[in-house]
Formats: structure tokens, C-alpha cells, sequence
């Protein structure tokens, strides 16, 4: 209103003065026709001559007043009109610009979301519990039924605030605008300006563990590369996959070998060794700082409001550049998606079999998968019709397609037991099993929704690769096992806003405030950890604590660790 009052002011003072302009002109031809016409009739008349001269030439230093005066009304029209059209682009940009939410808004909207989640499991363990030892089951399983339904339910309404509360389009520009920032940031410190005095950070890939685990071990030294401000330069000698990879992938770099003749210094080395040789976060002393759960402290606040595990963005962020495909690559995934008639709704199940269940995961069948894929299409069918059920089935176990497709005939089960072949123990090594992984990974992160064992790094990549490619995919997984992790991480923080009393011996108390390490989450709406306040380790309501972030200052000379941090690591 304020800004129409003003235009309207403006335009009233442009057409005042446009109307005073045509009034001097007018007079002034009047002056100068009347002048001259007096002189004419007066030009033998001697004693007149020089008072018309003098009127004449009174009259010609009017008409100049006149343009002068002419000249400024049409400079301040100009200028009017200027202000007016700077007027009109700040409307139009005000009109145009995204107002962000507020940081309590977006965590409390997680918050409801995730105690919903939580609400679930403790009723559901409960009611399982209940049908084992009640004669009434039938009663029990409607009531369990009927939970699951308002479950769902709330999920929506939940899930619907994002949608409606005209922050998407926030939500998506300022996903976009810092995952070009971490982007250019990282291909900046790849290609220093000059390689010659650039200080290099080596990474052997010399760890002997599968795929998952080796690049993995990549992202972490890639991680304090950037925390150093270091170039990584990777040596891909001893990997079974290091030539194939430099087929699938484009290079870290523009100048990707070593510097020749320096000497090679081992971690930590100082501020003045121009290359060090960094070793496998398993066997590295003293263990870097800035390692995940820790975030950059510019971009923490940021992704507070934004993200609801932070931490998973940053990694897939270093994911994202790692995977930058080559055009083959392209070629090679638009060619599957064409074959397998990738399309939506789908959901991605990852199972994870052979010598995952030696000593690393409990099996779990594939019933057990099916079910929490079942529980996304009823929450899906409340908001709309669903065509067709899909799941995208990835295995190192081929029979489970069979299995799939025999069980479940109402789905339509997207995948190739070729790919899930080539997994197998003794192919693993071969170009076309990495291929075929990567394959895996990419319909898996395309999914709208995960359900996997997060003990399987193929799976956590999906993971991590998924949330590069949402706004927020924090919330699209189920995982059968662990929470989400990264391996050699320090460890997830969670803060107390609810207090708690133990019931029983399995339980900790909490005070608000508390801060806990958290050692896993058992599905059930108890979380297991140890109060960093009483060094009790226990069982707690996971719906009493917030995950609380982590965050270190970048600076040209690496880490910049708060003192509060560090009372925090000695406290272990």
C-alpha cells in the first residue's frame, strides 16, 4: 500500500510538471510572435527602435530562462521516472523472495514427525509382546491394527505441513545453493591455483575390505583433506578396483599425480610438510579432529533449519563429488533405467546376504523387508491412489527374485538378478560387478524410500547419495538393523529436553541437558547410550532427547576445535 501511494505521488508530480512545460512554451510563443509583430509595425518610428530592441532582447533572455527551466523539469523527470522503475524491481524482488523459516519451526516439525515414529515402536513392541501371551489375540492384533492406522495417519498429517507451509521452494534453493557451495569449495581445493607448492594429502587405498568400505575409506580422506585445506591425491595401486574406477568415474583433479621428488611425511606432520601420508582411520594416531559427527561451523546453522541429520548431507555431499560419472557412465544408467522401466512410487530394498552374516549382520528375511514396505504404500494410498506397488530389489543373493515375485505377486519387483550374480564372492572383483554396484546404488538413491540393514556400507552410500538428492531425505529409510553411521566416527550426540527416571536396571536417568553418547536405537522407542553427566550407560525414552550437532571451524590452517568440544572428547 505504501509503495502504490508513492508511485501514485510520483505520477501526479510528473504530470504536474509535464503540464507546466507546455504552459511556458506556449507563453513564450506568444512573447516571441508578439515581439516581433511589435517591432515590425514600430520599425520606422526611430524613437522606438531601441526599446523594442531592449524588449527583444529581454524576451530572448526569457525564452533561455525558460529552456533552462525547461531542462531541469525534464532532468527531474528522468530521475522521477528512475525512481519509480527501482521502485517497481525492489516490489517485484520483495514479492519474489523466499522467507525462510525459522530454525525452531523446521526442528520441531522433525520432532513431531520422528516421537510419532517413536510412539510406534514402543506400542508395537508392547502389543507384540501382548500377542505372544494373550489367549485373546484376535483382539489384540485389531488393536494393533487400528494404532498402525492412526500411526500412519499422523505420519501424513506431518509429513503434509512441509507441502503446505510455503516453504518448499526455500527448501529447495537453499539445499541447491549450499550443495554448490561444498561443490565448488571442494573443486577449488582439487585444483589449487598452483600445483607445484600446493600441500598434498596422499591416501593409500590399501585397506583389504569390499567395495562399500573402500570408498568409504576415500570419503574419510577426502573429509580432512577439506579440514586440512589439503589437495587429496588418492594412489590407487593396490585396489582391485583402482584402474576400473578411473573408467566409471571422473578424476579428483586436473593434476592427479603425486609431486615428484619431495618428501613424503606420516600423520600428523606439520604446517610447513608439503605432502602427508595419511593412514586408514583404523590404524591412525593421533585420530584426525574432524571427522563425522562434526560439521562445518559456517554451514551447522544452516543445516540445522534445513536438514534433519545434517551429518548424512555432509557426507553425501563428499559422495556426490567422488561419483561424478563419466559420460559412459551416463550412457550406461540411462541405458538400465530404460531396461528396467525404473518409474515411481518405488521403493529400494536392499538385502545384504553371504559373507555379510559370518560375523557382521543377523539374517533377516525378506518378509521382515516386505513389511515396512507394506507400511510406506498404506500411508501412501492416504494421500491418493496407487497404481502399482514396486520395490527395487538389490541382493548379492539372486534366489531372493524368485522369492520376491512368488510371494509378493501384487508387486512389480524392478532389478537384475545378472547384477546380483556378478555380487557374488568370486566375481566381486571384476569390472562388471562394480558396474553393477553402482548400478545398485544409483536406482536405490533414486527410490522414495530405503529399506536396508544400515551394518551394510552399500546400503549407507544409497543412504547418503539419496540425501545430494532431496532437500531433506533424512526421513526415507527404514533400516532393519543399525542407525545410521559412519565407520571411525567420533560419536552421535544426544541432548536431554524431557527429564527421565529409570524404572528398572536397564534404564539411565536424565536430567534436561544431559548430553549422551549414543550407542544405537533399538526400534522399540528406547535408545541406548551413556550420560556423559553420570557415566551410567543404559536404556532411555528416545523421544526425551534431541540429536544435538556438532560443528569445527575451517580455517587456511586446518581445524579450529571450541574449547567446549574439547572438554566434551576428554570427558570420554
Amino acid at each position: 500500500m505504501h509503495f502504490l501511494l508513492k508511485q501514485k505521488q510520483c505520477t501526479f508530480r510528473i504530470t504536474r510538471m509535464k503540464w507546466f512545460t507546455q504552459i511556458f512554451g506556449f507563453f513564450s510563443f506568444i512573447m516571441v510572435l508578439f515581439m516581433i509583430l511589435s517591432f515590425k509595425w514600430s520599425q520606422d518610428d526611430n524613437s522606438r527602435i531601441e526599446i523594442n530592441n531592449q524588449r527583444l532582447i529581454k524576451c530572448i533572455e526569457t525564452l533561455e530562462n525558460l529552456r533552462l527551466t525547461n531542462d531541469k523539469l525534464n532532468a527531474e523527470l528522468v530521475k522521477l521516472n528512475e525512481k519509480i522503475k527501482i521502485q517497481q524491481r525492489k516490489k517485484k524482488l520483495k514479492d519474489s523472495e523466499q522467507i525462510a523459516p525459522s530454525k525452531e519451526y523446521e526442528v520441531l516439525r522433525r520432532r513431531i514427525f520422528s516421537n510419532t515414529k517413536e510412539f510406534w515402536y514402543f506400542i508395537n513392541s508392547e502389543l507384540d509382546s501382548l500377542v505372544k501371551s494373550t489367549i485373546s489375540v484376535k483382539h489384540i492384533h485389531n488393536l494393533k491394527n487400528m494404532v498402525g492406522e492412526h500411526y500412519r495417519s499422523l505420519l501424513k498429517d506431518v509429513s503434509n505441513l512441509s507441502e503446505v507451509d510455503n516453504y518448499s521452494t526455500w527448501r529447495q534453493q537453499e539445499s541447491e545453493t549450499l550443495s554448490d557451495l561444498v561443490q565448488n569449495r571442494l573443486e577449488e581445493l582439487q585444483n589449487p591455483p598452483n600445483w607445484f607448492t600446493a600441500k598434498q594429502l596422499l591416501c593409500k587405498l590399501e585397506k583389504v575390505c569390499g567395495f562399500g568400505c573402500q570408498l568409504h575409506h576415500i570419503v574419510y580422506c577426502l573429509i580432512v583433506a577439506y579440514s586440512t585445506q589439503r589437495m587429496l591425491v588418492l594412489d590407487y595401486k593396490n585396489w582391485v578396483y583402482g584402474d576400473i574406477w578411473q573408467e566409471v568415474f571422473l578424476p579428483l583433479s586436473d593434476s592427479k599425480t603425486l609431486l615428484n621428488n619431495v618428501s613424503i611425511h606420516q600423520w600428523p606432520g606439520n604446517q610447513d610438510s608439503q605432502i602427508i601420508h595419511l593412514p586408514p582411520v583404523d590404524y591412525v594416531n593421533p585420530k584426525p579432529y574432524f571427522l563425522p559427527q562434526i560439521i562445518p561451523d559456517d554451514l551447522a546453522e544452516r543445516l540445522t533449519v534445513l536438514h534433519g541429520d545434517p551429518i548424512v548431507w555432509w557426507i553425501g555431499q563428499i559422495v556426490k563429488y567422488l561419483f561424478r560419472p563419466q559420460k559412459s557412465t551416463i550412457n550406461l544408467l540411462n541405458n538400465y533405467s530404460k531396461k528396467l522401466k525404473f518409474q515411481k512410487p518405488i521403493v529400494g530394498v536392499h538385502i545384504r546376504r553371504t559373507d555379510k552374516l559370518i560375523n557382521e549382520a543377523k539374517l533377516h528375511t525378506l518378509d521382515e523387508y516386505m513389511v515396512h514396505v507394506e507400511n510406506y504404500y498404506k500411508q501412501k494410498e492416504l494421500s491418493g491412489e496407487v497404481n502399482q506397488k514396486r520395490i527395487y530389489l538389490a541382493t548379492d543373493e539372486p534366489i531372493l527374485f524368485d522369492e520376491a515375485k512368488r510371494k509378493y505377486p501384487e508387486y512389480e519387483i524392478v532389478g537384475s538378478d545378472d547384477i546380483s550374480k556378478t555380487a557374488s564372492l568370486k566375481n566381486r572383483n571384476s569390472k562388471n560387478a562394480l558396474q553393477g554396484l553402482i548400478v545398485d546404488i544409483h536406482f536405490l538413491s533414486l527410490s522414495d524410500h530405503l529399506v536396508c540393514t544400515f551394518s551394510s556400507q552399500l546400503c549407507r552410500i544409497a543412504y547418503e547419495i539419496m540425501n545430494s538428492l532431496y532437500p531433506d531425505a533424512s526421513t526415507r529409510y527404514t533400516s532393519l538393523d543399525d542407525i545410521y553411521y559412519f565407520g571411525g566416527q567420533n560419536y552421535r550426540l544426544n541432548e536431554a529436553v524431557l527429564s527421565h527416571k529409570a524404572n528398572n536396571q536397564y534404564e539411565i536417568d536424565l536430567q534436561v541437558g544431559d548430553q549422551i553418547y549414543v550407542f544405537g536405537n533399538h526400534w522399540n522407542g528406547y535408545s541406548k547410550g551413556k550420560n556423559l553427566r553420570t557415566n551410567l550407560i543404559g536404556l532411555y525414552p528416545t523421544f526425551k532427547v534431541i540429536p544435538k550437532i556438532q560443528s569445527a571451524k575451517i580455517t587456511g590452517n586446518g581445524v579450529n576445535i571450541s574449547q567446549d568440544i574439547k572438554n566434551k572428547k576428554n570427558a570420554v
